[in-house]
């Protein structure tokens, strides 16, 4: 497992059946209400996410992926909702899951765990969430970051390397960067 630094807050662990993942914690000052909304509200994950997504918010549910210049649209299935505390689903090869902890009235536990098709995303998609969460950090305190839509502006590249470094898995083609 790989401890925080300040380029690199997430985590990478197999989980207990093997399956590689990298998994991301924050605490956000609200009710778990409306940390909920980041997650499922597709206005709130505009801000965000880094494609567009529409999401039929049930087990079994089809969600979609699109908008994003660097990848094809792409649907997904939603495989589990306990609203307002956890939303798992398909993207890709790959399974995101979000789970929220009501910590008190007015502070939640948010985590993000990215598990991964292939051991080799490791680094690349953990330097992408890391900035996608910059995002979301920053529109929940009411301002603005371009986020994972910055371009060459983001700082993917500089979250990547540190990733790298830490020992993450690495190799995976990254879109938008690297030619098919």
């Amino acid at each position: 497992m790989t401890t925080p630094h300040p380029d690199r807050t997430g985590s990478y662990a197999p989980l207990d059946d093997g399956r590689p993942a990298v998994r991301f914690t924050r605490t956000y000052d609200h009710a778990i209400e409306r940390v909920w909304r980041y997650v499922t509200d597709p206005a709130e994950l505009a801000h965000w996410f880094p494609s567009q997504v529409e999401i039929e918010l049930r087990a079994g549910g089809v969600i979609r992926f699109h908008g994003d210049p660097n990848m094809p649209e792409s649907t997904g299935r939603v495989l589990a909702v306990d609203a307002p505390r956890h939303l798992s689903f398909s993207w890709g090869g790959d399974e995101l899951r979000f789970d929220l902890e009501a910590l008190d009235e007015g502070h939640t536990r948010f985590a993000l765990t990215n598990v991964l098709e292939a051991a080799d995303t490791a680094a690349r998609n953990a330097a992408g969430w890391e900035v996608c969460l910059d995002a979301l950090d920053a529109a929940d305190r009411g301002e603005s970051y371009e986020g994972p839509h910055a371009g060459s502006l983001a700082p993917w590249k500089a979250r990547y390397d540190a990733y790298v470094e830490a020992g993450l898995p690495s190799g995976a083609p990254v879109p938008g960067m690297d030619e098919a």
